[in-house]
């Protein structure tokens, strides 16, 4: 039976979405297209109808995951990101966290179409966080641009850690706080200025 080119559409949506979720919950190497298009609820071997190959799937689901975090971050204050991405429930939920925490490491190893779509996700991130009143002056956009890099390493890099760390473990929650609060004081502190 042949299916429209609407639902095909909607098919090729739902791996991506699926995708998104399941690297970022098992890391690339941890999910096989095999199962990726099991849990869709697709036959193996409707993959290549959507893709050439599982590095463009991966692209794709960076994108959606790098979406997904720039819809939850829009109009957010800066404590208020801080607060809820080095939350625990962030920590311990990658399969709907930030992509850029849950697969900066094995997106390092890919291929450079996965590593730009990373690098653009990156990108609409800073924007995002930017928000609406951008300062005046090439020179104060550049110093706002590098503390807005430096802070989000920062972030992504607590949650890494913390994540690294068994579930349970109390150096799991002690990154998390030190971090979250050394973030919010720099920040508090930066606006004095």
């Amino acid at each position: 039976m042949k299916i429209t080119k609407a639902q095909s559409q909607a098919n090729r949506a739902h791996i991506v979405e699926t995708a998104s979720t399941l690297f970022r919950k098992r890391g690339y190497d941890g999910v096989g297209v095999a199962d990726l298009m099991g849990a869709a609820g697709l036959t193996h071997g409707g993959f290549y109808k959507h893709f050439q190959s599982k590095a463009d799937l991966m692209a794709e689901a960076a994108m959606c995951g790098f979406s997904e975090t720039v819809a939850k971050t829009e109009g957010a204050d800066a404590a208020a990101f801080i607060e809820q991405y080095l939350s625990r429930e962030h920590r311990d939920a990658p399969g709907s966290g930030c992509t850029m925490a849950a697969l900066s490491g094995d997106a390092s190893r890919q291929p450079e179409h996965v590593k730009e779509a990373f690098a653009a996700g990156i990108e609409r991130l800073l924007e995002t966080l930017e928000g609406k009143e951008k300062p005046k002056g090439a020179t104060a956009r550049r110093i706002a641009r590098a503390k807005r890099l430096d802070a989000f390493a920062q972030v992504v890099g607590a949650i890494v850690l913390s994540r690294a760390c068994p579930d349970d473990s109390a150096l799991a929650d002690e990154i998390l706080d030190a971090c979250r609060s050394a973030a919010l004081s720099r920040m508090s502190s930066s606006n004095k200025a």
